[in-house]
């Protein structure tokens, strides 16, 4: 049975979606076709604190490993916790309600969530990282990209808070931005785009997350609503590209490390197609040959390569 929905933070495992409370419309949609140097547009909703788009991280990683010549990828904002004083309905009415929320859900889409945040330092709003995701875009798309897988190990793997700016100052550091652009993109021009991302949503009915709109150069559009197997992904790019060619990578732990600093079990299994128990394997035995390390987290285990590339 799925789960009745009067809260943004309360996701449904069995779609998949982390919903704003409303109506969704997506019959009507026209995504405007954007000048694009590939051959497929994809814009993205989402969230920094959306539990089913941390779900989706392992299908979009290797998307982007294995079609990533094909397609562009744009992420937009979603606005999903404005704050608690406009969400406290529901079976989640309080922050402390999202803590075992989050375990059901790291469960279900077996990737690792401490939701214990919540619990010890919880988030007023998604507001914040979401403006400092546009703020590091403004500077770099590529940095932005490390800077937001960043926000997202913080808050879903390390119970940092990712409203306060010591973090995200942190994680645009670390992605390799200009801190000093960054904090003035962060209280000035990001504040402005941010609200336009809310519009955009609003715009096209968008009301849960993850949604990704796949648009090629004919204008032919498809939807992607929730968490869904890889094979969905895979197979609206064929649909929308049918030129589209996969690239074959080794699925070795040393070749894997390369491309990936951080990861998790599930992405190391969906990535390299390898069951669960296979790929848990093959990463302990890359402890004993100090490829990587294990970080143990509620839920689950989270790995950094120690590889020297």
């Amino acid at each position: 049975m799925a789960i009745k929905n009067t809260n943004p933070l309360l996701c449904d495992p069995q779609t998949g979606v982390c919903e704003i409370p409303g109506t969704s419309s997506y019959e009507s949609v026209e995504i405007p076709v954007v000048t694009q140097q590939k051959p497929l547009q994809v814009i993205y909703f989402t969230d920094p604190i959306c539990s089913s788009c941390w779900g989706i991280e392992p299908q979009l990683r290797k998307l982007k490993q294995e079609y990533g010549d094909h397609f562009n990828i744009e992420y937009r904002m979603g606005g999903l916790l404005p704050s608690w004083d406009v969400y406290n309905s529901g079976a989640i009415a309080k922050p402390s309600d999202v803590a075992h929320h989050w375990d059901e859900v790291s469960a279900y889409f077996e990737m690792p969530i401490d939701g214990n945040v919540w619990l010890e330092d919880p988030l007023y709003s998604s507001y914040p990282p979401s403006i400092a995701f546009i703020a590091a875009k403004m500077q770099d798309i590529a940095k932005a990209d490390k800077f937001f897988r960043r926000i997202k190990e913080m808050v879903f793997l390390e119970k940092k808070n990712i409203t306060r700016p010591e973090h995200l100052r942190e994680a645009a550091k670390e992605a390799g931005l200009e801190l000093d652009l960054f904090e003035k993109d962060l209280k000035d021009k990001a504040n402005e785009l941010f609200a336009a991302d809310l519009d955009y949503a609003h715009s096209l009915g968008v009301r849960s997350f993850p949604t990704l709109f796949f648009t090629n150069e004919a204008g032919d559009q498809r939807m992607l609503k929730g968490v869904r197997s890889f094979d969905r992904f895979e197979n609206i790019v064929l649909d929308l590209c049918p030129g589209a060619e996969k690239k074959i990578f080794s699925n070795s732990l040393e070749d894997f490390c390369s491309n990936y600093p951080s990861f998790t079990t599930k992405e190391f299994a969906v990535i390299t197609d390898r069951p669960m128990e296979e790929a848990e394997k093959i990463l302990h035995e890359g402890i004993e040959k100090d490829l990587v390390e294990k970080i143990a987290v509620r839920n689950g285990d989270f790995w950094k390569r120690k590889l020297i590339i």
